[in-house]
């Protein structure tokens, strides 16, 4: 079975932020949570690179480990999944994330903020695929629509990418050998006039 995982290209990326709008127009995330951002590594100086950054989906997620409730879960095709229905909103998830993947969806006291929310991979939750219910809580379920995430799809650079990560290291592992023979290949073009 295909094991789902997100790759950005930090060579690739404009920070258009397409990612981030077609993710909120998509699942109607709440104002001021973002299951996708963009973020700028060096900004201004030499060596600046942006990344598009929402939930990795980790083999041994740290979100999982921490939560006191086990509401976290990992499908059969690696996508890590969190069950809303059994979630606290104690935000161990949050502090424990090195990508800041989830968030709290409302802007209030500790204790008010309501269940966690973070990216679903388009995968929908523990709800039956494509339910009204599921889409409620979770967002679109696009894989069971045999579609990939909308965030890479819209990305017009193809920075971000989804997908099998066996497919996803080989795409990534060409464009790094055309980058390296891409510097042997600079004269090429030269017409040298005698």
């Amino acid at each position: 079975m295909a094991r789902m995982k997100f790759y950005c290209d930090a060579e690739r990326c404009i920070e258009c932020n397409a990612c981030v709008t077609a993710c909120k127009n998509e699942h109607e995330v709440p104002w001021g949570v973002n299951r996708r951002r963009v973020v700028t590594i060096k900004d201004g100086e030499q060596g600046e690179r942006s990344l598009s950054v929402a939930c990795m989906h980790c083999s041994d997620a740290p979100c999982a480990t921490v939560c006191p409730v086990d509401c976290f879960y990992t499908t059969g095709d690696g996508i890590v999944l969190h069950d809303k229905d059994i979630c606290i909103g104690c935000g161990y998830c949050f502090y424990a994330c090195p990508f800041g993947a989830p968030q709290f969806p409302e802007e209030a006291a500790f204790a008010s903020r309501g269940k966690m929310d973070k990216c679903t991979f388009c995968a929908g939750g523990p709800e039956a695929d494509s339910s009204s219910e599921e889409y409620k809580k979770y967002g679109r379920n696009r894989l069971s629509e045999g579609k990939l995430p909308l965030c890479a799809e819209m990305c017009a650079t193809k920075a971000l990418l989804s997908g099998d990560a066996d497919v996803i290291s080989d795409i990534y592992r060409k464009r790094v050998i055309n980058r390296g023979a891409s510097a042997f290949n600079w004269g090429d073009s030269l017409k040298i006039d005698g």
